[in-house]
Parts: structure tokens; C-alpha cells; sequence
């Protein structure tokens, strides 16, 4: 049975938090990407920044849904999320746009388990870590690699 071991992309592109968003879009467009994980000088994984992400800097500021009852307002929209919509849409540096905390899955994890998450949960990549750190990644096309090899045997 394959494992993200025999799959994955070792050599992985990656940007910092402190790098500029223009630096990370360029990034993401000249190597024809969906996402970059995004690590400390240790190359512990800290987020990944992907190109929704730096699409939602363009979006339209979001206005909270508001209804009255019983002479109050009451909000359809947290202020804590709005207030993280904002800081998402003003980013001016990674750290500021990129997802904290991703998803992960180690080297031991089935082709199974990693096609089950992205399809769940609408994954393109997943960065792969062993003991705290970024060994690779692995992604949509890594997988339909693994269908078409079986299509030739």
C-alpha cells in the first residue's frame, strides 16, 4: 500500500511570515502553485498561505447583517470574525494572510486517509510533517499520479 512517503514533493517551496504579500503572490504564480506552506527559520510549519487567501485580499469588505428585536440589534456576524475579516483583507505580510495551524498529514498516512481529507475538506495540497518539521508535500496531481501508474500495470 502507498504512503505519502512515496508521493509527496520533498523538495517543497516555501515562504516566511515576515515576507511580503506581493513576494508570496509572485511565489505562488511563476512556479504554478496553489499554496506554500509557511515556516520559522527552524522549518517548523506555522501556516500555509494559499491563493484563496490573497484572493480574499481583493474582496469586498464585509458588511454585517443586522435585524431589530425588540428594539435591539442583533448581528448576523460575530465582531470577532469580522475583525479577523478586516486584518485578513488589509495583510500586508504573510503571516497577516496565510491560514495559522494548518492541517498536516505525516509520511505514514495512506493515499487513502489524504484523499479522504481533500476531498472533505476541499484540500488542493497538504504540507507533510515528521516530528515538528516540513519534509514535503503532497498534492492533488501526486495523487492522480498514483491512479494512472495502477492504469498501466
Amino acid at each position: 500500500m502507498l504512503k505519502v512517503k512515496d508521493i509527496m514533493t520533498r523538495s517543497v517551496i516555501t515562504t516566511h511570515p515576515d515576507a511580503e504579500i506581493a513576494e508570496a503572490a509572485r511565489l505562488l504564480f511563476e512556479n504554478d502553485i496553489n499554496g506554500v506552506p509557511v515556516v520559522d527559520p527552524a522549518q517548523k510549519l506555522v501556516g500555509i498561505l494559499c491563493q484563496s487567501d490573497l484572493i480574499s485580499l481583493q474582496k469586498r469588505f464585509p458588511v454585517p447583517s443586522l435585524f431589530t428585536f425588540l428594539d435591539g440589534l442583533i448581528s448576523f456576524t460575530s465582531m470577532t470574525q469580522l475583525k479577523k475579516e478586516v486584518e485578513k483583507m488589509a495583510a500586508t505580510t504573510v503571516a497577516q494572510a496565510m491560514t495559522p495551524s494548518p492541517v498536516f498529514v505525516g509520511p505514514e498516512a495512506s493515499i487513502e486517509e489524504v484523499a479522504t481529507l481533500m476531498v472533505e475538506k476541499k484540500f488542493h495540497t497538504l504540507p507533510v510533517v515528521d516530528q515538528s518539521r516540513l519534509v514535503g508535500i503532497v498534492g492533488k496531481k501526486d495523487i492522480l499520479k498514483c491512479l494512472m501508474a495502477d492504469s498501466i500495470k
